[in-house]
């Protein structure tokens, strides 16, 4: 299995590649010159020169693009055009509030998605059921942008129960987590539901119930498992994009994370510091999906990795 997750892992070097010679074009393709957002479009001819030049922004785009590789392939980020500070102390900063943002939504999702499309499965058609999808449906037609401002009304402004903005105190995770974990735990639901009633209807599920289990046993230990791998893709591919949700959600509730820091250097046009955010999401997405896959083979021993 080493050996295989090895080759993964130089299979991923074309996708990383791919994101990092992008998101530079787009970056320098976009309107806007950070020369023009430091000193201001009023600033002499002679100092827009002169930053220029200490930036490097004098050099041309293939020049530009091979010295940032050659700085990656050392570890190095550089360091950010407006603030002087090492990219990768701000990466530090900031990637531990977005982690535990993105695994409390995660936590959320879970917790009451897995139970939900459980009961919808085993009461199909009845009232449960009828619940669990409108409730899903719900939540999965509210964007973070409308759904976070609705929580923020709800339970900071007319019940006063949590704070509304900010990291502190503790509580302040709250809504920023809900709001991200509500709409992941709408696809959950109808996931679960799917799959599990799928499986219910198998013969292994017949002949375990055959031998006279108990139905729990036989919906946790049988039905279940074989369920879950359907869910565990969608979990996987919808933690990647927890990294990229938060992006809007952190703005929303002014949350110090990754996701805030993307949208300030985008606007500030801080290069260094917007490709080193876009490769940080992608390559979660790229670890994320390798950890589906391993879980996959824990869950089913027939699936292999290729």
């Amino acid at each position: 299995m080493i050996r295989r997750v090895i080759k993964r892992l130089w299979g991923v070097l074309p996708v990383v590649f791919g994101v990092l010679l992008l998101t530079f074009l787009l970056l320098h393709l976009v309107p806007g010159d950070p020369v023009d957002v430091m000193l201001g479009e009023s600033a002499a001819v002679a100092d827009r020169a002169q930053l220029r030049s200490e930036l490097g922004l004098d050099q041309s785009l293939p020049v530009q693009f091979v010295q940032y590789l050659k700085h990656l392939a050392h570890g190095d980020f550089g360091r950010s055009i407006h603030s002087g500070q090492a990219v990768s102390s701000l990466l530090a900063e900031r990637l531990p509030a977005t982690l535990k943002l993105a695994i409390l939504a995660l936590l959320i999702a879970l917790l009451v998605g897995l139970p939900l499309g459980i009961i919808a499965a085993l009461r199909a058609r009845e009232w449960p059921d009828t619940v669990a999808t409108l409730f899903s449906l719900s939540l999965s037609a509210m964007p973070h942008f409308w759904l976070g401002p609705l929580l923020m009304l709800l339970f900071g402004l007319w019940l006063g129960w949590l704070p509304i903005s900010g990291m502190t105190p503790a509580s302040a995770i709250i809504l920023p987590a809900l709001t991200l974990g509500f709409g992941l735990s709408a696809i959950l639901t109808r996931m679960t539901r799917a799959s599990l009633l799928e499986v219910l209807s198998e013969d292994f599920v017949r002949t375990a119930r055959a031998k006279g289990l108990s139905e729990s046993h036989v919906i946790l230990r049988h039905a279940l498992r074989a369920a879950l791998l359907p869910v565990v893709t969608v979990v996987g591919l919808q933690m990647g994009s927890l990294l990229a949700g938060t992006v809007i959600t952190e703005t929303v509730f002014g949350w110090d994370g990754l996701g805030r820091l993307l949208v300030e250097s985008i606007e500030k046009r801080d290069y260094p510091v917007t490709q080193a955010c876009v490769l940080v999401i992608a390559l979660t997405y790229v670890l994320v999906n390798l950890c589906t896959d391993i879980a996959y083979q824990r869950l089913d021993p027939r699936v292999r990795l290729s």
